[in-house]
């Protein structure tokens, strides 16, 4: 069953970057190995204007599901684009701030 929109299909093995939440991101971010990044990245970025375009013309109530995980795909190309552009490395370098024990949920 595809969990993105039709137009997206090939970021299907990149679906387990449709996150929820930023701290699921970052945990996902320091829990992949810097080619995992890198081939999320590759595959992604080429599509992020037509993935805004997309998403620009959907309703946020009653989005559909495939809609929603695209947002949060792309919502996770944030997430890795400077550790692959700048830091080449999963972890902000020299930063004490670089584990997931520092990240803390929000709070209501």
């Amino acid at each position: 069953m595809a969990r993105l929109p039709a137009a997206f299909a090939e970021l299907e093995p990149f679906t387990d970057w449709c996150l929820p939440s930023e701290y699921d991101r970052f945990a996902k971010r320091i829990d992949s190995s810097m080619d995992e990044l890198q081939a999320f990245y590759d595959a992604a970025f080429p599509r992020l204007q037509e993935s805004e375009e997309y998403l620009k013309g959907v309703a946020l109530d009653g989005i559909s599901d495939e809609d929603r995980n695209l947002l949060w795909l792309f919502s996770s190309l944030v997430t890795v684009s400077f550790p692959v552009e700048v830091w080449r490395q999963p972890r902000v370098p020299d930063s004490g701030a670089s584990s997931i024990d520092v990240v803390s949920a929000p709070t209501p």
